[in-house]
């Protein structure tokens, strides 16, 4: 992608013409049901009636404007799990953008309940890379090619292995393994469509920011990528970022606010020549209310209410979960309601199952369910104590601190570690005061994704943690198991910074 700015500017941006025609990019991605507006210091921030609102207003001030989204539509809120996405399916009908990809969670409800729901979406979803393993076909179409105002757009579509691990539940889907096939697989979309006189080409990546620009670095400038439209790192950016001369942006998370590109596209060149990119706020300023999208809303919301809105219990206190990469009060909780309830030594949690950034200190069922939607099975595997060392200290290898995709984890009462990040070393390792010796053996709880994603996780394979014993299924729910004993503890509490503690 060459600059080229010869074309006069009106207001910052070149004007239209035969040869430079103006494009506008609203894009959302981690939008993760995030259906309802907040009161924030006094005003309502986010919610799909303004976002949808914002968006109706651009395409009419704007003619060239097409929205898309990079993953992560499903998971995160009542309204989604209540309805496994199809509530989601028929807000966004609603909302009608121009394409859409995958993202991790779209595969949470199951592969086959994905492609009812792309039978029930009226807008095109893209997916370059999931295949059926035994013959290769698509899932998905790769690709969608998009006439606007004279601009023939290529958009593609991409997923890697890493991030899509949920798909392992299905030993008949693949992925691409990794960046290099997918910039391959780009590669090979891109030529093919070279001689359609493509202007413009985006790529929707679900695979986060820092893995993104590994991407750009190694596409071929012949290829003609534009922009990279990204999700799945939930990345806040005050500008666009540049890597190969491609533009790669992210909006965030949620529905709090909206990116937009506008774009001046040289169309004899087939490149940018000149852009703004910017953040906008989802808010009662900047955004106008789509009524009917409010009206369906609220009718989803009044059928969730009903089931959703009694009390589990109540905390003595608020509970935080800040940050995924450190132990939390609230992560410490869940990760005790497993470990007791089930019986077990220690209960790894996946940080990320917890969504929500507190709870409490009155709990209700709705809060309870956006705060740990992942209803998945809890099992038991029999870890010696060297291979736990060796498990833990993979999840703290240098790539967490990094911002790359690798999973962090709550770790419930009785153990105690110091970490030192510089020697990449346990200072302590103890369980109920006691150093952990090598042979000593331990019942430890993993829920179904991890376990099924242990080598990734954990830096260990199935075949060693069976050779202790084979595993036991102690939960079809690991959230009816946390409700249950929350709703027979109530006054519970925790404070964080004990079980593992990060050093320089």
């Amino acid at each position: 992608m060459e600059n080229y700015s010869s074309a006069p500017a009106e207001n910052g941006i070149a004007a239209d013409g035969e040869r430079f025609r103006k494009l506008v990019l609203l894009h959302s991605n981690d939008m993760h049901g995030d259906f309802l507006a907040e009161n924030v210091d006094r005003k309502l921030v986010g919610g799909v009636g303004m976002l949808s609102g914002y968006i109706n207003k651009v395409k009419e001030e704007e003619p060239n404007t097409l929205y898309c989204i990079a993953g992560d539509m499903f998971r995160g809120s009542v309204i989604d799990s209540e309805f496994h996405g199809m509530s989601t399916i028929e807000i966004m009908n609603m909302i009608s953008p121009d394409v859409v990809t995958l993202g991790n969670h779209e595969v949470d409800y199951g592969v086959a309940h994905l492609l009812f729901l792309e039978k029930c979406a009226k807008f095109p979803i893209i997916n370059a890379n999931f295949h059926i393993k035994t013959n290769g076909a698509r899932l998905f179409k790769p690709y969608l090619i998009k006439e606007i105002g004279g601009i023939k757009i290529l958009f593609i579509g991409i997923l890697t292995e890493l991030v899509v691990a949920q798909a392992k539940n299905d030993g008949m889907v693949g992925t691409f393994v990794n960046i290099t096939e997918a910039a391959e697989e780009i590669g090979r979309i891109c030529n093919a469509h070279n001689s359609l006189d493509i202007d413009f080409t985006v790529l929707l990546t679900h695979i986060g920011f820092e893995e993104d620009k590994k991407l750009a670095a190694l596409l071929d400038p012949a290829w003609g990528v534009d922009v990279i439209i990204g999700g799945h790192s939930h990345t806040f950016l005050k500008e666009a970022e540049k890597v190969n001369d491609i533009l790669i942006v992210q909006a965030g998370t949620g529905t709090d606010q909206i990116g937009r590109f506008d774009i001046i596209i040289d169309t004899e060149k087939n490149c940018v020549a000149e852009y703004k990119w910017q953040s906008v706020p989802i808010d009662a300023e900047h955004c106008p209310v789509d009524h009917d999208i409010e009206k369906l809303i609220d009718a989803y919301k009044s059928k969730t209410d009903a089931k959703y809105g009694r009390v589990v219990t109540r905390f003595n206190r608020k509970l935080t979960h800040p940050c995924r990469t450190q132990e939390t009060a609230l992560g410490d909780l869940m990760a005790d309601a497993l470990k007791e309830s089930l019986g077990l030594d220690i209960m790894l949690l996946g940080s990320g199952s917890v969504r929500t950034e507190e709870l409490g200190p009155i709990v209700m069922l709705g809060d309870l369910t956006e705060a740990f939607p992942y209803d998945d099975e809890v099992f038991m595997v029999h870890v010696r104590g060297d291979q736990l060392k060796r498990m833990i200290k993979h999840t703290l290898r240098d790539e967490v601190w990094e911002g790359a995709h690798s999973e962090f984890y709550q770790y419930s009462e009785g153990l105690h570690m110091v970490y030192s990040k510089s020697e990449h070393e346990f200072r302590e390792f103890k369980f109920k005061g006691e150093e952990v010796a090598d042979d000593r053996m331990f019942t430890v709880g993993l829920q179904l994704f991890h376990y099924n994603n242990m080598e990734n996780s954990f830096g260990i394979t199935h075949k060693e943690i069976l050779a202790n014993a084979p595993r036991r299924t102690l939960s079809t729910s690991s959230r009816e198991v946390i409700e249950e004993f929350l709703s027979e503890n109530q006054h519970l509490d925790r404070v964080a910074g004990d079980r593992l503690i990060i050093e320089d």
